[in-house]
């Protein structure tokens, strides 16, 4: 497809990811397997536990718990802010599309500590599994491609470290879905749609029904030349909004038309937690009433330099970080953005680091530097250190106000660089290119 510019959009070469490889290299390694499945199984122990000693396990898979049950008793969804089967101790209301409610139906027959333990282990098997396609993505040049010669290996060190990610933790401290729905969209992106089968698309489709951010990847595969894998992906995620709209009708229709804009529901969108631009203006402008519709307006703006660094990075046939470009974007955009939302920084610090062996001795400390204030932005727990909660970020002082908007600033920064690089170095190009023509 034509690119911005009236460049043909060719398609970039890139590693071809065999995931039936991993596997069955990985199935004849016990040790690592043990290493891989620790974690999980901890965290299936420590449901049951949880179960038989009834503690707090899960605010959040508490309420996705009860929306399915809730869904199961032709309840309301939306009618009051709490749900019925919701513990004494998770008292919120249900935020998500029904279609979310119809997926977590199996968790309906497990005891609340027990559902918690379950997602919490396929959530760290979904990290892994982003780690590996992450490393399969990378276009590594020969000359350091033995600093990767064991992806198992660099899959397991990756997968243990990036648990202390605040986004990573806090996601499988609340149960939260956001690391199995970001493996769902990294699998489908770099895996499912470069082998050109008719299954392209269908997680981007199904993860946009459970919570409607994953939209910003049915763009990114019609702007990356993967028309008949978006309108697929789109037509996944209308197909299941009619099949909620014809099992409950009255949900369906409260939800498109009333809950989808009530933010009320999800929080307050000035709280700290909130990392995003439009919680940033309303920061910024003491809850403004126009404070929205700017957010809006800058997300507008930033969409002209998002989409020109997605199509760079993908011409050079660097997929992953071309789909970086468009998640950080969806967060960045997207009315709310919970620190948790933000577990893409796991790929992103993936990235980062493979680049280190490829530096020379004159940029090295600057790869350094960005991929060690990377990894401490996200894995400093600054947000939680700040004063917040009862307006108290209206009231930041300065420093506070660039500390407590941390993930926001992370990808803006990078993205300033990484313009201004390319500008000079296109500039340094054309005074060689005037210099070599003689006259």
């Amino acid at each position: 497809m034509p690119a911005a510019g009236g460049e043909p959009l060719s398609e970039p070469a890139h590693p071809r990811l065999a995931l039936r490889t991993s596997l069955a290299r990985l199935s004849v390694r016990p040790r690592s397997i043990l290493l891989l499945s620790l974690v999980p199984l901890l965290a299936l122990v420590f449901g049951v536990v949880g179960w038989l000693l009834d503690w707090r396990l899960g605010v959040d898979s508490a309420v996705y718990r009860a929306g399915a049950i809730t869904l199961l008793h032709g309840e309301p969804l939306y009618d009051a802010n709490t749900l019925p089967p919701e513990p004494w101790w998770a008292l919120l209301p249900f935020t998500y599309p029904p279609t979310a409610a119809l997926l977590f139906v199996p968790l309906a027959i497990l005891p609340v500590q027990i559902a918690w333990g379950v997602l919490t282990a396929i959530s760290v098997l979904a990290m892994a599994l982003v780690v590996r396609v992450a490393i399969g993505s990378l276009p590594t040049p020969p000359a350091v491609r033995r600093w990767w010669s064991s992806p198992a290996r660099a899959t397991l060190l990756f997968s243990l470290v990036m648990l202390g990610l605040e986004p990573v933790w806090r996601t499988i401290f609340l149960g939260q879905i956001n690391l199995i729905l970001m493996a769902v969209v990294v699998l489908d992106v770099l895996v499912v749609t470069t082998r050109n089968t008719r299954w392209g698309g269908v997680l981007v489709g199904i993860a946009s029904a459970v919570k409607l951010t994953p939209l910003v990847f049915v763009a990114h595969l019609f702007l990356t030349g993967r028309r008949r894998e978006a309108f697929r992906a789109f037509g996944v995620f209308l197909g299941l909004q009619l099949l909620m709209l014809a099992l409950i009708p009255g949900d369906t229709i409260r939800y498109w038309t009333k809950t989808i804009s009530d933010t009320g529901r999800i929080g307050p969108v000035h709280w700290a937690g909130n990392q995003s631009l439009n919680g940033l203006m309303n920061r910024l402008t003491d809850l403004a009433p126009w404070a929205s519709k700017a957010a809006l307006g800058v997300a507008a703006l930033l969409a002209i330099p998002a989409v020109w660094l997605m199509l760079r990075f993908h011409r050079r046939g660097q997929a992953l970080a071309a789909l970086l470009v468009t998640a950080f974007f969806g967060l960045l955009a997207s009315p709310i953005s919970w620190s948790h939302h933000w577990v893409w920084a796991v790929p992103l610090i993936v990235l980062l680091v493979s680049r280190l062996p490829q530096a020379t001795l004159a940029n090295a400390w600057k790869r350094w530097v960005a991929t060690g204030a990377v990894v401490a932005v996200f894995i400093s727990c600054v947000l939680l250190a700040l004063p917040n909660g009862r307006n108290i970020e209206l009231h930041w002082k300065f420093w506070q106000t660039v500390l407590g908007n941390a993930y926001i600033l992370t990808p803006l920064v990078l993205t300033v660089v990484l313009v201004t690089r390319w500008a000079l170095q296109r500039r340094r190009e054309r005074a060689r290119d005037d210099v070599a023509v003689p006259g």
